[in-house]
């Protein structure tokens, strides 16, 4: 979700370039937002090294930012190298509108509601996740209660949120305050404020976690599944959504999405991986290694983080973005909040 390019490898080594992999008919290259990569044990390196042993195929994972990823795809048009995407909204319905992505209808479609897949096959949700805030427990005794809070001059170079455009939830951050505040206008108008206080761009959410941890900074962005699975290793964490002018407390989803790549090199290969990431045995394993959400009907959504999520989305509103037309807006939208920020 956030950009901070990187490359990590599961089953091979870190930075392989893709190149190569190609002549090998045993291998599939996932590009992918970091997110579930987290932590140790983490989802996705359980379920690619199951993968491996159930398959032989050996998974070459590429990680950068949510956008950062699909830009990689264009930047490759002509001479794909990857297999599969995982990104976020809107990145990935970019990603389809671009004709980077293919069609395909994974064995798992008919266990998954309608809200989990593209209409025309081009995107899965893989897992499930929401837009969030986090604060420094030993800073403050109680996270900011209104985004008004946020504005507190004691606040000054003590918050920071990763980049709209740049980041997945950083562009989250600003389709929120348009739709807290009730317009784009007075969403801009709130960031512009905000401004004030905010330490600086950041190209990367996950990064962050870190800053507040220590201190640093006191409030940051970020994901409902990553915060909770960055929790271990960074205690003082904790989240929170800030209330609205109307009182209201609000988010949306931001879910991981899966896809097959337009003119993949190993796209049999790539179909498989698809395949078993969406299979009942992986997204059983979702909440607990992965701290998000399962996406299938036939997965029980109990246990004690499906409990925590809950806990966490009592009085939160749930909201849908219109993603068709925050595409269509994005490259506008962003051009207009850094004019009006400044950043």
């Amino acid at each position: 979700m956030r950009i901070g390019l990187m490359l990590a490898a599961a089953s091979l080594a870190a930075g392989l370039a893709a190149g190569p992999a190609h002549a090998q008919s045993n291998v599939v290259t996932i590009y992918a937002a970091d997110g579930l990569h987290d932590g140790s044990p983490n989802w996705f390196q359980t379920e690619f090294d199951a993968f491996t042993k159930a398959t032989g195929i050996k998974v070459q994972y590429i990680e950068a930012g949510s956008a950062g990823v699909v830009a990689r795809l264009e930047r490759e048009k002509s001479n794909p190298q990857a297999d599969v995407l995982e990104t976020l909204p809107p990145f990935v319905q970019k990603a389809a509108t671009d004709g980077l992505l293919d069609s395909y209808t994974p064995s798992a479609a008919a266990h998954m509601p309608a809200e989990n897949k593209d209409p025309k096959g081009f995107y899965y949700v893989l897992v499930n996740n929401y837009e969030n805030w986090i604060y420094n427990t030993s800073v403050l005794k109680a996270p900011p209660a209104t985004f008004a809070d946020l504005l507190d001059p004691k606040f000054r170079n003590k918050i920071q949120y990763s980049t709209p455009g740049q980041a997945g939830d950083g562009t989250s951050v600003m389709l929120n305050a348009f739709h807290v505040f009730g317009s784009k206008e007075a969403g801009y108008a709130y960031l512009k404020k905000l401004q004030a206080n905010n330490l600086g761009p950041s190209s990367s959410t996950g990064r962050l976690t870190a800053l507040v941890n220590k201190g640093e900074i006191w409030v940051s962005n970020g994901d409902m599944q990553m915060n909770l699975a960055q929790m271990a290793d960074n205690p003082n964490i904790r989240i929170f959504f800030p209330a609205g002018p109307n009182g209201q407390h609000a988010t949306f989803a931001v879910p991981y999405d899966i896809a097959l790549v337009h003119g993949a090199p190993h796209s049999g290969n790539g179909k498989k991986l698809i395949d078993f990431l969406l299979g009942k045995e992986a997204q059983s394993q979702v909440a607990d290694l992965a701290k998000g959400l399962p996406v299938r009907d036939d997965v029980p959504t109990t246990g004690p983080t499906i409990k925590e999520i809950q806990t966490l989305l009592t009085g939160v509103q749930i909201w849908t973005p219109d993603w068709s037309q925050v595409v269509q807006d994005l490259e506008s939208d962003v051009a207009e909040y850094h004019r009006q920020t400044g950043s």
